[in-house]
């Protein structure tokens, strides 16, 4: 897979896709119409590809920042921004896809507008709903927003790999290091 989703929806998922949004410089993953194509597959919103267009994908980009700003009120307890706002809610009134059965199993036809109202009403779900518990990845350098669906809602990374990974194997390093240097205080 090409792209990550481990916010827990596909709003989530899709907002992430502008990684590490804490560096100077972060990681666009939708650098392409074709990623986009690629991600509406990967999400499951359509079994293959859908074709975009360098329109299609500045739309994307908006929309993704749109859920951002919203997720990012939500999770601070301000108001939403009003432009935001409305251009979430301009694109979950759209049509969204079509999934047909075949004789080989379901299909599901989708331009790239359809699956953005797709991403935009599951926004609206996420955000509408105000038990659905956000958080944003523990690990340092991860800006990543996800559902925590944990027992006791106790969970601190966006996924296990890498995020979650890299903070247990430094907090065991940190952990070896002091207990070497303890060590070597009693030999001497």
């Amino acid at each position: 897979m090409r792209h990550a989703f481990p916010g827990g929806t596909p709003a989530l998922d899709f907002s992430g896709t502008l990684r590490f949004r804490h560096r100077v410089e972060p990681q666009e993953d939708l650098d392409s119409p074709e990623s986009l194509g690629c991600w509406f597959r990967e999400c499951g919103i359509t079994e293959r590809d859908i074709p975009c267009g360098a329109a299609d994908l500045r739309e994307a980009v908006t929309l993704r920042e749109a859920i951002h700003r919203l997720v990012a009120a939500r999770m601070s307890g301000e108001v939403y921004d009003r432009d935001a706002l409305a251009l979430v809610n301009e694109h979950a009134r759209q049509p969204t896809p079509v999934p047909q059965l075949t004789e080989t199993g379901r299909h599901v036809e989708a331009t790239a507008g359809q699956a953005l109202a797709c991403v935009a009403r599951d926004a609206v779900g996420v955000l509408g709903d105000p038990d659905v518990p956000l958080k944003e990845c523990a690990a340092p350098d991860c800006s990543q927003i996800f559902v925590d669906r944990s027992r006791g809602a106790r969970r601190e990374w966006c996924a296990m790999d890498p995020c979650g990974n890299r903070i247990k194997a430094a907090a065991y390093r940190a952990r070896q290091r002091v207990s070497g240097q303890g060590e070597r205080r009693r030999v001497r």
